[in-house]
C-alpha cells in the first residue's frame, strides 16, 4: 500500500516542479529590468511595487516587456490610488506612445475593467456585463487574470470569469505586454506579483 501512495507523490511533485519551471515572474521587486519606458509618464520602484504616476505632461505611458509574448497564462494584482485609466496590454508593438495591440481594461467602477479594447483599430471588441462591475475592489488590491491561448481571449477578475473573445486577428499576432497609464493626469496604480506562464 505505501509503494503506490509514494508513487503517486512522486508523480505530483513532479508535476508541480514542471509547473513552476513554466512559471515566470516579470517583476523583481526592485528596479524595471526586463521592462522599457515608453513615454515621459512615470513608472517606478516603491516598497517593492511597481507604480505608474501621471508626468508633467499627463500623458499616455507605457511601460513594456523586453520579451514578446505568443500564448500565454498572467497573473497580476493592481490597486487603483486615484481616478483614473489604465491597462494591461497583450500581443502589442508600440512606437513613441503609439501602441497597436489589445488591451485588458483595468478603470475606475463603472468603466468596464476586463474587457478588451484594441487600439488605433476596432475600439472596443467586448465589454464585460456591467453586473460583474461588483468584482472590482477600487482603492484596494485586486487580482486580474488574462489568459491568451491562439483566437480566444479570457479575462478574470478576483476569480470571477469576465469576458471570453474569440478574434481571428488577435490570433495571427504576437508581441509584448505592457502596462498602461492614460492620458489626463491625476492617475496612479500599483502593480505587484506579475507571473505569466508560457502555453507551448
Amino acid at each position: 500500500m505505501k509503494k503506490p501512495a509514494l508513487f503517486t507523490i512522486s508523480l505530483l511533485l513532479g508535476f508541480q516542479a514542471l509547473t513552476s519551471a513554466q512559471t515566470e515572474s516579470l517583476f523583481n521587486g526592485k528596479d524595471l529590468t526586463g521592462w522599457t519606458i515608453y513615454g515621459t509618464e512615470l513608472w517606478y520602484v516603491e516598497d517593492g511595487l511597481l507604480v505608474c504616476e501621471s508626468g508633467p505632461e499627463k500623458e499616455y505611458g507605457y511601460l513594456a516587456t523586453d520579451k514578446e509574448y505568443k500564448d500565454f497564462d498572467l497573473t497580476l494584482e493592481f490597486k487603483q490610488g486615484a481616478d483614473g485609466n489604465s491597462g494591461v496590454f497583450f500581443r502589442c508593438s508600440i512606437e513613441g506612445t503609439r501602441i497597436t495591440g489589445w488591451q485588458a481594461e483595468v478603470a475606475p467602477p463603472g468603466s468596464n475593467t476586463g474587457g478588451i479594447y484594441e487600439s488605433y483599430g476596432r475600439g472596443w471588441l467586448i465589454k464585460p456585463d456591467p453586473e460583474l462591475d461588483k468584482y472590482l475592489k477600487f482603492g484596494d488590491w485586486n487580482t486580474m487574470r488574462v489568459k491568451v491561448l491562439g483566437d480566444k481571449v479570457e479575462t478574470f477578475l478576483n476569480g470571477q470569469a469576465m469576458i471570453t473573445l474569440e478574434d481571428e486577428k488577435i490570433g495571427k499576432a504576437t508581441g509584448k505586454i505592457a502596462l498602461q497609464i492614460h492620458s489626463g493626469g491625476g492617475i496612479k496604480v500599483q502593480w505587484r506579483n506579475l507571473n505569466i506562464r508560457v502555453i507551448e
